[in-house]
């Protein structure tokens, strides 16, 4: 059970890692904003669409290692000069977001958040988060195998005695 769940971290770390341009990305919440319907340390998976209605909870602004970007619910849409633009706001929040939101500032649709995977994800971006992910398993592996062969060994040793 346990390298189950390192291999879920590890694969949800290697596509954080790498994302797919127009395909599924994996995000953490850093915030409380949208509290309660996504948790902050929650990991929400988003896909771009073609479009974004009222209601939605989107993603969007700059994506850098200096810029996060914001995951927020869409309380207006219109276009403007041919461009969608969408009003913003965190549902924990009183005001809807200071600007508006081009349509191609926005990432993509949450699909889907998993609360508290995120904490596990940063934690394991970390250097000692990474060595406890790998170092721990090992560990653990390493004694369970000197234990099997020290068992097999006390096996063979007492019929060697008979």
């Amino acid at each position: 059970m346990v390298a189950v769940a390192i291999m879920a971290v590890a694969v949800f770390m290697v596509v954080t890692l790498f994302p797919v341009t127009g395909n599924y990305k994996i995000k953490v919440v850093l915030s409380g904003s949208m509290e309660p319907a996504i948790h902050t340390g929650s990991v929400v998976i988003i896909k771009p669409e073609a479009n974004y209605k009222i209601g939605d909870v989107i993603t969007f602004g700059k994506d850098t290692k200096k810029d996060i970007p914001t995951t927020h619910r869409i309380l207006d849409v219109r276009v403007e000069k041919g461009v969608y633009v969408y009003e913003t706001k965190g549902d924990a929040n009183k005001t809807s977001d200071a600007g508006e939101t081009a349509g191609d500032m926005v990432i993509g649709k949450v699909l889907l958040s998993i609360p508290f995977l995120g904490f596990v994800l940063n934690f394991a971006k970390q250097p000692f988060g990474f060595a406890v992910i790998v170092v721990l398993p090992a560990i653990i592996i390493i004694s369970d195998e000197i234990k099997k062969i020290w068992l097999e060994a006390k096996k063979i040793k007492k019929k060697e005695n008979e």
